[in-house]
């Protein structure tokens, strides 16, 4: 079989797994590592240690995994079969609503780094039927590799100015993975960039996150800050989360890319729990054993049942401020069943939280 038929044959068996796409990329991210390096020392990546721990092997896949020689990227879409057409519109209304709960799309169905891993896997394996047996590793946002300049090298998209890999045909919702793979493949054209003159995702950014065209400071990103960041969220940025308690998609409901979002029939990325129209009410009074019960399978459960409340009280405490007189006292009254939490930081948002009137 020649290197093109192989390819050919590896993107209808992706496809039959749940894959939109797949494209080849070249192991030479040289011209990558000054961006990396520059960010890193700027210290946007915040309290992601593990971002700096690695150095340069991110850009550097064969140091990573020896002996690879090509990188197979794959794109799965992850908007649930019946979003509606009008999707964008009603998550942004929903942000105008203090007391909803607002949880990332991306992070309402199952965990997708088990979802891509694993489809990801059983590709492999039928490659290995194919080919024989041969190097390669699966990654999915679990390892110090470079996904966004693999994906956009190797005709995935392109990056746009919140940094996130962008397809005309599929926006930005989407999940990427990568095998590194021991045998040559044809490489896929890079797409260029299609942004223009748009500045929507800059502009849109609650806390100004995007400093710059395609530049990303995460310590003042509200998904860091709801997920990564395990202490404090700053006090000056509080006001700026609104409802969002996990993740944020400010700039992608923005982008007019998005428009072409594509839905995924995998039963994995069905919305649980009602996490697309919870209230913060609701979900605070999840107790442990319940968070722990209703987010197993999730991606977002390993921030743990301190971190989720901490997330909730900044909220409740921004919907203090808008409530009427009887909201007030509904909200004041839940808030005070964790005043006296055992970890240190949930307590001590929820005295900022009541402060809030």
């Amino acid at each position: 079989m020649t290197p093109e038929a192989l390819l050919s044959t590896i993107r209808s068996q992706a496809e039959a797994l749940g894959f939109a796409r797949i494209g080849v990329a070249d192991v030479d991210l040289a011209s990558a590592e000054a961006g990396l390096l520059a960010w890193l020392e700027a210290g946007f990546h915040g309290s992601m240690d593990y971002m700096a721990n690695h150095g340069l092997r991110r850009a550097r896949p064969a140091e990573l995994v020896p002996g690879t020689v090509r990188v197979i990227t794959a794109r799965m879409d992850y908007l649930p079969a019946a979003t509606p057409d009008d999707w964008r519109e009603r998550e942004l209304q929903r942000l105008t609503q203090p007391g909803e709960a607002v949880v990332s799309v991306y992070a309402r169905g199952r965990d997708y780094h088990k979802v891509v891993r694993a489809r990801l896997q059983k590709l492999s394996d039928q490659i290995a039927a194919l080919v024989g047996p041969f190097g390669h590793r699966v990654f999915t946002d679990s390892a110090p590799v470079l996904e966004a300049e693999l994906a956009s090298r190797s005709g995935q998209g392109w990056r746009g100015k919140h940094t996130l890999v962008l397809s005309r045909e599929a926006g930005s919702t989407f999940f990427l993975g990568e095998i590194y793979v021991d045998f040559p493949l044809p490489l896929t054209e890079p797409e260029p960039a299609h942004c223009g003159q748009c500045t929507a995702c800059i502009d849109a950014c609650p806390t100004g996150a995007i400093v710059a065209p395609y530049r990303l400071d995460a310590r003042r990103c509200i998904s860091y800050l709801t997920i990564e960041h395990a202490g404090s969220i700053p006090e000056d940025m509080r006001p700026l989360l609104g409802n969002r308690i996990y993740g944020c998609d400010d700039c992608q409901l923005v982008c007019p890319w998005n428009k072409f979002a594509r839905r995924n029939a995998l039963p994995d990325f069905e919305e649980r729990h009602g996490l697309g129209h919870a209230q913060l009410l609701e979900l605070w009074g999840w107790t442990e054993a319940q968070f722990l019960q209703r987010t197993e399978g999730s991606p977002i459960r390993r921030i743990g049942h301190a971190r989720w409340l901490r997330n909730i009280a900044v909220a409740l405490g921004n919907a203090l401020r808008q409530a009427s007189a009887a909201e007030r006292e509904t909200i004041r009254a839940a808030l005070v069943e964790h005043a006296d939490h055992p970890d240190a930081v949930v307590c001590e948002t929820v005295q900022w939280a009541l402060q809030q009137v």
